[in-house]
């Protein structure tokens, strides 16, 4: 890379963009968070428009990576994690990393729908019925189906330093421990009555949380905190 990577994503939301994030950090690459400076906004728009790029994404995330232009969150992580050792370099190990970031895909959809369960164009107040309904099936159920599944993949992949894929640090880690943090500031009771049952993720998440280039990250001006208009967002009436 002769330029900086450019990371379109919304300005003031950790969301599916937080994912590319940490990857970025993890891998000490330089990285321009396009829509946090001047300009930014219609810089992200134009790389969602048909009539200005050969390949526009449907939404941000989006990553330029010199002529490149990709979308979609596990997309981009796969181009990453290639590109700088965040993947395992066989065809199996990179499908199975894709096949795992795609399943977290789907719980961050499911846990964004908590406080969404009608439409993302209302707001969330005019449809906080629906929403207790659908947080109470989520964490009764889903919640637990999903991390029943991640601390299996981590049980079946012994003695390996207590990664989710191989024997190193991949990008999945990197998103279970963004998973894991998103559901903890969403859900901090329920996340801390399941804990004692998922011992691989939590240790993980700790693990992630102190590598050095995350630590920094995450004790910068770079972190967007959690907000209550993000994906993951706490509403004490949805516990």
């Amino acid at each position: 890379m002769t330029t900086p990577y450019q990371l379109y994503y919304w300005d003031g939301l950790q969301g599916r963009g937080e994912f590319v994030r940490l990857a970025l950090e993890e891998a000490g690459v330089p990285y321009v968070d396009v829509a946090r400076g001047k300009g930014g906004m219609a810089a992200l728009k134009a790389s969602l428009d048909g009539g200005k790029v050969d390949h526009p994404s449907f939404a941000p995330p989006v990553l330029r990576a010199g002529e490149l232009l990709i979308g979609q969150t596990a997309n981009i992580l796969q181009f990453l994690g290639a590109r700088h050792g965040l993947a395992p370099r066989s065809q199996e190990g990179r499908l199975w990393t894709n096949q795992l970031q795609l399943t977290i895909a789907d719980m961050v959809a499911e846990a964004h729908d908590t406080h969404h369960p009608i439409s993302t164009n209302a707001y969330y107040e005019d449809q906080k019925k629906e929403a207790k309904a659908r947080s109470k099936d989520f964490r009764a159920q889903r919640i637990p189906k999903f991390l029943d599944y991640f601390e299996g993949i981590m049980e079946r992949n012994p003695g390996r330093g207590g990664y989710a894929v191989g024997s190193r640090l991949s990008y999945v880690d990197l998103s279970l421990f963004q998973l894991l943090d998103g559901l903890m500031y969403a859900f901090p009771k329920t996340m801390a009555k399941l804990a004692p049952s998922y011992p691989r993720l939590h240790a993980l998440h700790a693990k992630v949380a102190q590598r050095p280039n995350i630590a920094a990250y995450l004790n910068s001006t770079r972190r967007i905190a959690n907000n209550e208009t993000d994906i993951f967002r706490h509403y004490p009436e949805l516990e």
